[in-house]
């Protein structure tokens, strides 16, 4: 059953980038990893219905902080922004339906904290400002897979021309 989760990367993915669990490219995670029997395909839709009409989003980037089960992840968090966080509950109200599981935590945890894991040597700093334009549907193959974490699909995010 695939395990999915959605981002904003820091810098644009394409569909089939790859890389391994330890290169993970900069991003925040918007939607936490979920399980579903749905097809990628109409998970993506679902993504890109999201995506249209909304602008990028500008963030700021806070202190550093400790994440993990044994606080031993180094991450920069994102300052509370009202459009991420709506941005968060729209992808919840939207995948939801295809979770094989509905009441797991990416779609039920109330504590959404938005961050930005380092991956050394690559990290952000306390006051820079980020523009972030992409979402990025991502596979989480087992750690132990060879082809790592694979971009499924990605949608700009992009005011609709009126």
């Amino acid at each position: 059953m695939p395990r999915l989760v959605i981002v904003l990367p820091v810098t644009p993915l394409r569909v089939g980038d790859s890389f391994a669990v330890s290169a993970w490219p900069l991003h925040v995670t918007v939607l936490p990893p979920f399980l579903t029997d749905a097809p990628s395909s109409e998970i993506a839709a679902a993504m890109a219905g999201v995506a249209l009409g909304r602008s990028p989003l500008t963030v700021a980037v806070g202190d550093d902080e400790l994440f993990g089960r044994r606080h031993d992840i180094p991450v920069s968090l994102i300052l509370p922004n009202e459009v991420l966080t709506a941005l968060h509950h729209a992808l919840v109200d939207a995948i939801r339906p295809f979770a094989a599981v509905p009441d797991e935590p990416a779609f039920t945890g109330g504590g959404f904290r938005a961050h930005v894991t380092h991956k050394p040597p690559a990290r952000l700093h306390q006051g820079a400002t980020l523009t972030l334009s992409q979402l990025a549907l991502v596979d989480m193959l087992p750690r132990a897979h060879t082809a790592g974490r694979t971009v499924l699909a990605a949608h700009r995010l992009h005011e609709q021309l009126r």
